[in-house]
């Protein structure tokens, strides 16, 4: 199973990189209220955002990715090292966007990291 990690790591870190691209966007756009007079000019912003749509492409990737990897890999060894996602995020986060990466998430993200490590290993 270890032969397809790559493949599994690719579908995580298109995932990540939605997540990041989508961040940048909304951003950009700033906050609102969750309002039906809202729904169409912020519904506009959003659809014309190149970088939500470039989220939203990646995500539609990642899941022809993850199609291929539970196609040739047990969905118990492959769905944990998503987790490997939070890892990325929350260290792209703190670089791009300055975002709080105290001691509390540094230590889950260790523990992720084991947990990862571990699931590697088991096959």
């Amino acid at each position: 199973m270890n032969r397809y990690l790559p493949l599994i790591l690719t579908g995580v870190f298109l995932n990540a990189m939605a997540q990041i691209w989508i961040k940048h966007g909304m951003r950009a756009i700033g906050p609102f209220a969750f309002k039906l007079k809202n729904l169409v000019p912020v519904g506009l912003k959003v659809a014309i955002n190149f970088y939500v749509l470039s989220g939203m492409a990646c995500y539609a990737v990642s899941i022809v990715v993850w199609l291929m990897v539970l196609s040739r890999v047990n969905v118990s060894y492959a769905y944990p090292l998503l987790s490997v996602g939070y890892i990325v995020t929350a260290l792209a986060g703190k670089i791009l966007f300055g975002e709080a990466l105290g001691f509390t998430r540094s230590a889950g993200i260790l523990v992720i990291c084991l947990g990862v490590y571990l699931i590697t290993r088991s096959s």
